[in-house]
């Protein structure tokens, strides 16, 4: 695995920067809003759950148009527009005194959809061999956001009610466009379209590695979701008070990272993905029944809790990656949509199986049914092919190439994908390392970018 370019630490730092700011103006509704939703004018518990879910809702049905779009506009340009929505929809959720408006500004939030233009973005701007890095420091940024917002999200909430923590989510999002705007790099594929949204949607839904990753999300958020049904209770009942499990989500993620980087490191340099993959998935279906088992001791259960988090991070840092290897350069936002889709739905059916099987038979019948779940995805997963292990290389042109000459030096044998770096007037290659060949470049005015 390389080093970061100067170009790859930026977008990768930007992106992460810009996520995690998102993501924690959505978490730290979660842990509050149900205490402070109930005051507000014609809430129920059942609009109190429409609430919380019509960011997901929203989510669900966008995600695919906007990866869509992602392979036809400036996918810089559709992230603003999406943190733009976010802004204006943590706005109206303050602005309101009805339970209603609240579902209104939720449901505008999350019609910023760009979770996939985010990946998409990240897989242009990041090399193959260091995309599950850059996709692990995104879950981590991710992670440590998820675990600071159920720090902050009951203090902002108790000094400025729940109209404030909606403004704070509005000022997180700001500062996003802001980062976006000043920080982010641009890049845009030079490839060829299929002639319509339709046929390329078919085409990513057709494709068996790629259903074999969407049914991998689709599950591991499943399970995320449904074990959050049951845990803050277990962690409760075994001594842990509610107001401090940030404190424990916190190092517990953090050191889940440091474990992590070492697994990526194998996964790519050692060219064995598959097998760290798939050691993860099982790593996943473990720690489901140590939590069936351990239901009141703090420690064994804290222990389980991390064995959980790392696995579930470990994938949630390659599933994406290994979308964005397997997916046809053209089709990576369409692709990443489908990707989102199926962990938005995973995440709805998880809550949903979550809370019925814990009804119905309890804390441990429920961990019992997400192995049988985890016990499925590593059926499913277990005949995945390894992607292919391509070759990066970064050219400088020595002037501005025409359309020709960029579709003369994507044409040439062993070309995969051809990325602009517009900003930093860089070109990213990705070659067949047996096809390829650099002598091809003799009557083209680039040159090889030595890092």
């Amino acid at each position: 695995m390389s080093a970061f370019s100067a170009v790859e630490r930026r977008a990768v730092l930007s992106l992460a920067s810009i996520f995690s700011l998102r993501m924690m103006g959505l978490f730290m509704i979660l842990p509050v809003f149900a205490i402070y939703g109930a005051q507000l004018e014609g809430a129920s518990p059942f609009l109190i759950g429409v609430a919380i879910g019509a960011y997901g809702l929203a989510q669900l049905l966008l995600q695919i148009p906007f990866g869509v779009l992602a392979d036809r506009f400036d996918r810089r340009l559709l992230i603003l527009l999406g943190l733009l929505l976010f802004v204006l929809g943590g706005v109206l959720a303050a602005a309101s005194t009805s339970i209603w408006g609240v579902i209104a500004g939720r449901f505008l939030q999350g019609m910023g959809a760009i979770s996939a233009v985010v990946m998409a973005l990240m897989s242009d701007l990041v090399r193959d061999e260091n995309r599950s890095k850059g996709m692990a420091i995104l879950g981590m940024s991710i992670g440590v956001a998820f675990a600071l917002s159920f720090v902050m999200g009951p203090w902002l909430a108790a000094n400025l009610g729940l109209s404030g923590l909606f403004i704070a989510t509005a000022v997180l999002g700001g500062l996003a466009m802001l980062l976006a705007i000043i920080w982010l790099p641009r890049g845009r594929q030079v490839s060829h379209l299929p002639p319509d949204y339709q046929q390329q949607l078919r085409g990513m839904l057709a494709l068996p590695e790629l259903r074999r990753l969407n049914v991998g999300i689709f599950s591991l958020h499943l399970i995320m979701m449904a074990c959050f049904v049951a845990l803050p209770s277990m962690l409760v009942s075994a001594g842990l008070p509610a107001t401090q499990h940030g404190w424990l989500y916190l190092p517990v993620m953090l050191l889940s990272f440091v474990v992590l980087v070492p697994a990526v490191v194998v996964a790519e340099k050692k060219q064995q993905i598959r097998r760290v993959y798939l050691s993860a998935i099982i790593l996943l279906l473990l720690s489901m029944p140590i939590l069936a088992v351990v239901q009141q001791s703090l420690w064994p259960l804290m222990l389980a809790v991390a064995l959980f988090f790392f696995a579930f991070n470990l994938l949630e840092a390659m599933l994406p990656s290994l979308v964005s290897k397997m997916c046809p350069p053209a089709s990576k936002g369409t692709a990443m949509g489908i990707y989102s889709t199926s962990q938005f739905a995973g995440a709805f059916v998880g809550g949903a199986l979550g809370g019925l099987l814990l009804q119905k038979g309890g804390s441990a019948i429920l961990f019992w049914g997400l192995a049988v779940v985890a016990l499925c995805w590593l059926w499913r997963a277990s005949s995945m092919v390894s992607p292919i292990y391509w070759q990066s290389v970064v050219l400088q042109p020595e002037q501005t190439l025409s359309r020709e000459q960029l579709e003369q030096l994507r044409q040439l044998p062993g070309v995969e994908e051809l990325v602009m770096l517009s900003d930093d007037e860089l070109l990213y290659l990705k070659v067949d390392q047996v096809l390829w060949q650099s002598d091809a470049l003799v009557n083209l005015p680039v040159r090889i970018k030595v890092s």
